[in-house]
């Protein structure tokens, strides 16, 4: 397959799943969705790297790096990102959480391993529009599910920090290799928390299953192979712009699947968003 059409299956398999998450976590509670999500994978990913004959422990240089992308990538997005489902709708909810590409560009200035420039400064003024104009309407209304709006937010930017880490890493093994270890340090993060907060791990019915399996092996595992390939085999910024079809596709599919209203603020904060993205994106090119 090549480099265009696994990134376009890619759009469609995170795409999908949004609104099979937020089916997920209707039958599963949240933090322990995430959290299984995670153990799951990473046996597939152990799997994976052992038949590729790429298993290996992480190195201390790489462990930092398991470390950081395992508890914010993995571990803090999705926890925060499930429990935002429970409370709005999974198109919505992915619009703003693939906001993330905004704010790389001012936390890389702060890391100082880019110049913000104007196009830049302009990518993420046109971007935060995007976001207060799909958070406007709850924040006329003082709805309670503002607060689920700044848990995608501080979910997008636990993402950033990740990616800003990972871009000034030096690789000892491949990011293969170093997948397995990183879902197990979210599993590892997410079980005592859940287990706090939500109580012993709950059971669950065949739709549970069913989506917590999609989730883990395809959303996941899978993903996570599909975009290291296409990330070594494309531009970075054909990657990013690429994936800015995910949240439009997720919100269709929302729409169609799940009944879920688009109104113009959505719409318009959409644009803006997907502006903003590739303003910041294609600046780094």
């Amino acid at each position: 397959m090549s480099a265009r059409k696994l990134l376009a299956l890619l759009v469609v398999v995170w795409a999908v799943s949004w609104p099979v998450i937020k089916l997920g976590v209707s039958n599963i509670s949240p933090i322990w969705f995430a959290c299984l999500r995670y153990a799951l994978a990473t046996g597939v990913l152990l799997m994976v790297a052992a038949a590729r004959r790429e298993l290996q422990l992480p190195n201390r240089s790489d462990l930092r790096l398991v470390l950081v992308s395992g508890l914010l990538q993995m571990g803090v997005y999705s926890a925060l990102t499930s429990v935002a489902l429970t409370r709005l709708p999974a198109g919505r909810a992915s619009v703003l959480a693939f906001s993330t590409p905004i704010w790389v560009a001012p936390l890389a200035v702060w890391r100082k391993q880019e110049r913000f420039t104007a196009r830049s400064a302009i990518g993420v003024c046109t971007g935060l529009l995007g976001i207060l104009a799909i958070a406007a309407p709850s924040m006329l209304a003082g709805r309670a599910g503002l607060t689920s709006y700044g848990i995608l937010l501080i979910a997008a930017i636990a993402w950033a920090v990740s990616i800003v880490f990972v871009r000034g890493h030096r690789f000892h093994a491949t990011p293969a290799a170093l997948a397995p270890w990183q879902t197990l340090v979210a599993a590892a993060v997410l079980f005592p928390l859940a287990f706090t907060i939500e109580g012993r791990m709950p059971s669950f019915g065949g739709r549970g299953g069913a989506a917590l399996l999609y989730v883990a092996v395809v959303g996941t595992a899978f993903a996570y192979w599909a975009v290291v390939e296409v990330g070594r085999q494309l531009k970075a910024t054909t990657l990013s712009v690429g994936l800015l079809a995910t949240p439009s596709l997720g919100l269709l599919i929302s729409a169609l699947t799940q009944g879920e209203r688009i109104g113009m603020p959505l719409i318009g904060g959409m644009v803006l968003i997907a502006v903003g993205i590739q303003l910041t994106t294609t600046d780094r090119e």
